[in-house]
């Protein structure tokens, strides 16, 4: 046994142990990967039901919707989404983590076998299962073949190609192509479900190397661009069919999708006009949505917007994009979050999309600040 001399110096060594760790938590080492764990915990505790086995949509019950006359308390698909891209992220980052068939087991409520070709509608099939957007599905889309070139397992590549063959239902010739944004509405067709359609069609040509996927990126992307890019280079929301009319709403994770899109272009192809443009995006970007030191829009769409940052940098070694997006960052660590570990900004309520949003972000610049110096950077 120790004596009590030794049980002192013992609990002294631990005080120690502990105070350097916080020391070095506040001066930056490992700080986004704490404030990640912390949040995925966080969500687990505050918005995934032990009942049910599914997610709650919003933390608040009386915020919770009613639609079609049903009260729907659970997740909508696109928190879903969000929660999948960013569980594979945390993944990158923390090879045990073992997090992402969980959500994906959890969209399985979602699958719907409808014609013309199956696909994910927004609500828990049993229950209520609403409309099917293709933008919703072309997010899971990219997620799986970002976890089928992460781990190779064949599961999420054919969920790829499922989801690129209900997006391909979205296509016709009206407004000389493009994508609708969900089944059955043929009023607009907008950037959140073109911008992500290039991906899918991008990310299935790099899985199987067939010329058809890059073809119909191509196609999507020319389209996209002649239609729905502003002067400075960002992108509106959505164009009506009927009149042709521009939905001029601008949001960071439509600029997210087409600066990406450019880079992935970049690299299969080697033309450098791509890399010209996504820096032309990345530059407008990051002065329009962080120019005043904050989110301008929610937490999921400059998630959307980070993955362009960050694909960006393999290629163009300035960090200025990385560190405007930082800041924001920094003040919604500093001025959004609760006692819960729960965020909220702008006005938005506590739901599980801007969590998700969060998430990711966080597991993002984990991977960044391990390998790049955030703090001394300029």
């Amino acid at each position: 046994m120790l004596n009590n001399k030794k049980r002192s110096s013992l609990f002294l060594i631990v005080i120690l142990i502990i105070f350097s760790g916080c020391i070095s938590m506040k001066s930056g080492d490992d700080f986004y990967k704490s404030e990640m764990y912390s949040l995925h915990a966080a969500i687990e505790r505050n918005f995934h039901d032990s009942i049910s086995g599914y997610y709650f949509v919003e933390l608040d019950p009386s915020k919770r919707e009613t639609k079609f006359g049903h009260k729907r308390e659970y997740s909508w698909l696109w928190a879903l989404c969000a929660m999948f891209e960013a569980t594979n992220e945390v993944e990158k980052v923390d090879e045990n983590a073992d997090l992402v068939d969980g959500i994906f087991n959890n969209i399985q409520h979602y699958y719907d076998p409808a014609p013309p070709v199956p696909g994910y509608g927004e609500y828990i099939v049993k229950l209520n299962k609403g409309q099917r957007y293709y933008d919703d599905n072309q997010w899971i889309g990219i997620a799986g073949l970002e976890i089928y070139e992460r781990t190779g397992d064949a599961t999420y590549l054919d969920l790829g190609k499922a989801m690129y063959d209900f997006m391909m239902t979205a296509y016709d010739t009206k407004l000389g192509g493009g994508l609708y944004w969900r089944e059955n509405d043929f009023e607009s067709k907008n950037t959140c479900s073109n911008g992500p359609g290039v991906i899918v069609a991008l990310k299935m040509y790099k899985a199987t190397n067939k010329q058809a996927y890059l073809d119909t990126a191509l196609m999507i992307y020319n389209w996209t661009n002649e239609k729905l890019q502003t002067p400075t280079g960002l992108f509106y929301d959505n164009i009506k069919t009927e009149d042709e009319s521009i939905g001029k709403a601008i949001y960071s994770y439509n600029t997210g999708t087409m600066l990406q899109s450019n880079v992935y272009l970049y690299e299969i192809t080697g033309d450098e006009k791509y890399l010209k443009e996504a820096i032309k995006l990345a530059d407008s970007s990051l002065e329009y949505f962080y120019g005043n030191g904050q989110f301008r829009d929610g937490y999921w769409f400059n998630a959307v917007l980070l993955r362009g940052y960050q694909h960006l940098l393999k290629h163009h070694k300035d960090l200025k994009y990385i560190l405007g997006f930082k800041k924001a960052l920094d003040k919604a660590l500093t001025e959004d979050k609760n006692d819960k570990v729960l965020f909220a900004s702008n006005g938005s309520t506590y739901n599980l999309v801007e969590h998700g949003g969060m998430l990711e972000i966080l597991a993002r610049f984990t991977h960044l600040e391990d390998n790049y110096d955030l703090e001394n950077s300029k």
